[in-house]
Parts: structure tokens; C-alpha cells; sequence
């Protein structure tokens, strides 16, 4: 959803990408594990790389499912009443459903950590640099391709520079094995079209829009995760600084809450979160469509 406005500030030296990425690859494995996944339901096809066997694999790669679909997360302050995990904790049952929407993908486990910066005034976010960001989606992308898959498809949760990433790790995978047939590419619907179309409706019922950790994101981790993942007491008091207009800089002679929030979650509610998860995925599986058509 919504970044927050930092942004990192330095580049990484090119000679510790590798090492780097390496490390946050090796982190990316334990912080996906720790989040406990139930098996699928029963009657519900496993769509979930990490919760499937090798052999599993190998069927469902011979069973025609060879588009791998990777989505970024990211670690970052929700306000005081969203868990900091939320871009992980939604992310994983987005790009599930985009599987089961899309019915020849497999979801692989998402990227906990995006371009981002920690902060000790709001503690609750890690986060990369753009250059190491690239240097991830290369490597897993060129993983999963070298296991079998076909298509790629890269996605994350974030707005502001973050998408130059995706545009170009895709055309440069596209440029490279693009003669063996396989396709590397950016679905993009899945927030920008989603959460701008949403904001818009939004709008249109009275109730504020956008933002960071406002009533899109709040509402949609209430749906999928309840009291679990937000703190219903904090949610009479989730109001944060204003949403103002591009290029408009806050008046200094107003007070800031600076609690996380830009925008408003006071309304946030279940039904709503169902709208806009719904929404993400089917933005998501009509576009990935597209763009994979022949």
C-alpha cells in the first residue's frame, strides 16, 4: 500500500551488492518461514512454492503452472495500529489468489524487505537500497527460471521510485533470454491502478483515500488478518497528518501528530478490505493476461 516518505538516501558501493544480497536472501528464508502458513484447504490447489515438495513442483512445472509470480513485501511502520509486517502479511494472500486466479502460476515467497529507511522516532522498519532491490529480483528471477519456469512476473506492494526497479530488472531479463522464449515483466494494476481506482471510490463515499497505513491498507489487513494483525483500541485515534496535493510541503505552523499515519483510518472496516483485496487480484490476473498473451 501507501509508502511512507522516506527514502534511502545513499547508494550502495557496486562491489557489496552481491554480498549484500546474498545476506538478505539467506534473511528472506527465515523471515518467511517464521510466518506460520496452513496447508491449503482441502479442494483448494497448493499454489505456494514453499509449501510444496520438489516433486510437487516438478508436476505442477509438467502440469502446464510455469509463470512464477514475485511480490514484494516490505518491514515498515504501520502506525500504532498495524503490525509492521502487514505489506508481508497481505502480500502473501494477494499473490496466493493471483495463483489460484491466474490457475498456471505458482506464488513464490514474497520479499520481506523493500527501498526503504529505519527510523528510531518510529521504529519498525528495515529496508533495502534500490540497488540491492535490483540485484534480488535478478537473482530470483534467474533461480526460478533456471528451475523451469517460463514466465516471470514481478510485483510489490509500493509506489515512488520503487517501480523503476521492477521496469528494470524485467526488460533486462526480457532483453537476455528472450530468444529461449521466456518472458520476465512488471504487473503493475495490482497497486497503482487498485489503489488509485479504490481511492477514488473512496472518495465518492465520503470517506478519505490513500495515504499510509489509512482505511486502504487498515481495512484490508482487517479482513485478512482481524484483531491479529490491528489493534482494534488503537483504531478510534488511527488519524494521522493530512494527505496533501503533490509538491505541497506541510505548513510549519501546524502542529504534526507524525504517529506512522498519513491520512485517516478511523472508518477502516472488514467489507472494505474485501473490496480492495478483491480488486487487487483481479487488476492483477487481467493484466498479468495481457501481458503474457501470445
Amino acid at each position: 500500500m501507501p509508502h511512507s516518505n522516506t527514502r534511502p538516501s545513499r547508494k550502495t558501493p557496486a562491489h557489496v551488492v552481491p554480498f549484500f544480497a546474498a545476506l538478505v536472501l539467506s534473511t528472506f528464508a527465515v523471515v518467511s518461514a517464521g510466518h506460520a502458513q496452513r496447508a491449503p484447504a482441502r479442494g483448494t490447489p497448493n499454489v505456494e512454492f514453499e509449501m510444496m515438495t520438489w516433486p510437487e513442483v516438478k508436476q505442477a512445472l509438467a502440469d502446464g503452472k510455469t509463470t512464477a509470480l514475485f511480490y514484494t513485501g516490505g518491514t515498515e511502520q504501520r502506525g500504532p495500529q498495524n503490525v509492521n509486517g502487514g505489506h508481508n502479511l497481505m502480500g502473501r494472500a494477494t499473490v496466493k489468489g493471483i495463483a489460484l486466479g491466474l490457475g498456471n502460476a505458482i506464488a513464490m515467497p514474497v520479499l520481506p524487505y523493500t527501498p526503504n529507511n529505519a527510523s528510531a522516532t518510529l521504529p519498525g522498519t528495515i529496508g533495502l537500497t534500490p540497488e540491492l532491490l535490483a540485484a534480488i529480483l535478478e537473482r530470483i528471477s534467474e533461480q526460478a527460471i533456471t528451475t523451469g519456469f517460463r514466465n516471470v512476473v514481478l510485483m510489490g506492494d509500493h509506489g515512488g521510485g520503487q517501480p523503476n526497479v521492477y521496469v528494470e530488472v524485467a526488460k533486462k531479463l526480457t532483453d537476455k533470454y528472450a530468444a529461449q522464449g521466456i518472458r520476465v515483466v512488471y504487473c503493475d494494476d495490482v497497486y497503482s491502478k487498485a489503489n488509485d481506482d479504490f481511492s477514488k471510490w473512496l472518495d465518492e463515499q465520503k470517506l478519505s483515500g490513500g495515504g499510509h497505513a489509512s482505511i486502504i491498507d487498515t481495512s484490508e489487513m482487517l479482513y485478512l488478518g482481524g484483531a491479529e494483525w490491528v489493534r482494534l483500541k488503537e483504531l478510534p485515534n488511527a488519524e494521522g497528518d493530512p494527505i496533501l496535493p503533490r509538491g505541497q510541503r506541510p505548513d510549519p505552523s501546524v502542529p504534526r501528530k507524525n504517529n506512522g499515519i498519513t491520512g485517516d483510518a478511523r472508518k477502516s472496516t472488514k467489507a472494505l478490505g474485501k473490496k480492495i483485496f478483491d480488486l487487487k487480484v483481479d487488476y492483477a490476473v487481467k493484466q498479468i493476461r495481457s501481458l503474457l498473451a501470445p
